[in-house]
């Protein structure tokens, strides 16, 4: 005979999101964490172990109508004893006879399950709490005192009751509602729009069983609020908040990964972005080692008192790092400057002091070289018309044309720019792990590139005209008529150097300009560093406000639910006092 001390019991307080719901997929999915299958819900059943509103229902196929009162009692299902006390390191952001919330690490399991052993969270109570093992506390089971779970890799606020009835309350009030959670996410890209809601159903995976999904059929419903509340450089990554209204199964990773924008560590919603991610050749690479996802606000109604307890913690130094990471970016400066300005000898006086910098100019001899997607380009185009015999581009006609023709000189721009500016970004991108880039456009005004966020800064360097057309001009071995051409393309110098963050004489020979490539370097640094500080203390003010933004939006809705309530009272009142007369 099976010892009764034994049994697992379990209480749930049906939705209205319920109604339709089968019996047994009801408890397979509240006790799936815990490693039970529908086929041992469906045996306990039929067993005679399930009580709807206190009756016995011993069909799995029996369909709820919302807010009933379910039980279920069944033989044990792991182990026959009960969790062990295991001594560990527990942050409690509150206690008191009847409830604690602790701040869970990453990487903690909530509760004992096949394939965790242990020690989980729950292990760690019953060594702080001793007196939730006493049988006077009424808890049982695998997880004692346990109202709400967070995944293992999850970090954040959790509540646990301290005594049966108070498990009880709490159950209640998570079943209808008047718990509010709100998670601090981070995801892949930027979601449109940055404010949205998601309601979509979760249930298992129609072929991955150990997943949830979103699904069209069989699933229980879900909604989801999210906020963006900052996206990293060129949308790369954003912080999200998020409010559950239900509490399925791994909701919030798949919600997310629903929209396009799973969690950045997510191995198992997110797969393709992880992997990706995982390729990177910079220290982001390294800095999501587990889905980002941290339970950063929490209001509930003690058990006890009815009072409301809001409570909140900052995310924990992992999820911090990763968002300073994202942010710390080198900073990107564009070089500009009227032909023969010595804007180049600015760019190779940085490089010999080991800084990155990029070519406009190069990067086009590269892809006019035989074999480079410039020259393919171009002859496809022209049909050879400007091809050398090599493959190369036969620049001297090239030139001569786009002289002599206005359209066709914006033709080739058009063909080429985007070709410039992708390589660009790539050289960006490889030494983001730097300070500073440098990139030397002559053409970046024009071409509007400075709006499209390809710098962050621009510096120009101004040349006297009679320098620059004289000395200067010969030592590039330019003839008068080409310098005046390429003026012609360009922005008027005062025009140019207006837009510029920060202007470099080439006044006075090779040494002046050294001791301004020195400044140019320094100032650049010194962005970088005040941009990083900025958002470091961006961030810092973040959580405290965000906590008091999400406080006062739960107090406007417990006022408007009272006068809700009281309108209902006196509506109710009002019916009462006629039907008397």
């Amino acid at each position: 005979m099976e010892n009764e001390s034994n049994k697992n019991f379990w209480e749930r307080t049906a939705t209205d999101l319920d109604r339709g719901v089968r019996l047994d997929k009801f408890w397979a999915d509240e006790l799936y964490a815990e490693g039970v299958s529908r086929g041992r819900v469906r045996e306990w059943i039929e067993a005679g172990g399930a009580r709807v509103d206190g009756a016995v229902v011993d069909k799995g196929k029996h369909r709820l109508t919302g807010f009933e009162t379910l039980t279920l009692e069944g033989g044990p299902h792991a182990a026959d004893a009960g969790p062990e006390a295991v001594a560990g390191e527990l942050d409690a952001v509150f206690e008191d006879a009847h409830v604690a919330v602790v701040d869970k690490p990453a990487g903690l399991t909530t509760h004992p399950a096949p394939g965790e052993p242990g020690p989980t969270l729950v292990n760690l109570l019953l060594h702080r709490y001793p007196d939730m093992a006493d049988p006077a506390s009424g808890l049982t089971g695998e997880r004692p005192g346990i109202v709400h779970r967070l995944d293992k890799d999850t970090s954040g606020l959790i509540a646990v009751a301290r005594t049966e009835a108070d498990r009880m309350a709490l159950s209640a009030d998570f079943a209808a509602r008047r718990v509010r959670k709100t998670y601090l996410a981070i995801v892949h890209g930027r979601p449109e729009p940055a404010q949205g809601v998601i309601e979509a159903e979760i249930g298992r995976h129609p072929t991955k069983k150990t997943r949830m999904a979103v699904v069209r059929k069989g699933g229980r419903a879900a909604k989801s609020d999210y906020r963006v509340l900052w996206t990293g450089p060129r949308g790369l990554a954003s912080l999200v908040a998020v409010r559950i209204h239900t509490g399925r199964t791994h909701q919030i990773r798949v919600h997310m990964a629903h929209i396009g924008h799973p969690l950045l560590g997510d191995a198992v919603y997110g797969s393709r972005g992880q992997a990706e991610w995982g390729r990177r050749t910079d220290l982001l690479a390294g800095l999501a080692p587990r889905q980002m996802l941290h339970a950063f606000h929490l209001s509930f109604i003690h058990p006890a008192d009815g009072r409301r307890v809001t409570l909140w913690r900052e995310p924990p130094e992992d999820f911090r790092a990763l968002l300073a990471g994202l942010s710390r970016e080198c900073f990107r400066v564009g070089i500009v400057g009227m032909p023969g300005c010595g804007k180049s000898a600015l760019r190779g006086m940085l490089e010999r002091a080991g800084l990155p910098c990029f070519s406009a100019d190069g990067c086009v001899a590269g892809l006019y070289a035989p074999g480079g997607d410039g020259a393919d380009m171009l002859r496809q185009r022209f049909g050879g018309a400007y091809t050398l015999e090599d493959g190369g581009v036969d620049k001297r006609a090239l030139f001569a044309a786009m002289l002599a023709s206005e359209p066709l000189r914006r033709e080739v721009m058009e063909l080429v720019h985007p070709m410039v500016r992708h390589a660009c970004d790539e050289f960006f991108r490889a030494h983001r792990d730097d300070p500073a880039a440098f990139a030397e456009i002559p053409l970046l005004l024009e071409s509007g590139w400075r709006k499209g966020n390809l710098v962050d800064a621009v510096a120009g360097v101004r040349c006297p005209a009679a320098r620059r057309t004289g000395e200067l001009r010969e030592l590039r071995g330019l003839a008068p008529e080409a310098l005046a051409a390429f003026d012609a393309w360009q922005w008027p110098e005062a025009d140019k150097l207006a837009a510029c963050d920060l202007v470099l004489d080439n006044d006075a020979g090779l040494d002046r300009l050294a001791a301004e490539a020195d400044r140019l370097a320094a100032w650049a640094r010194e962005r970088f560093e005040d941009r990083n500080r900025a958002f470091a203390d961006w961030l810092e003010g973040l959580w405290p406000r965000l906590a008091g933004e999400m406080e006062a939006a739960g107090e406007a809705e417990d006022l408007e639910a009272a006068e809700r309530d009281a309108g209902d009272m006196a509506f109710e009142d009002r019916d009462a006092a006629e039907i008397g007369e």
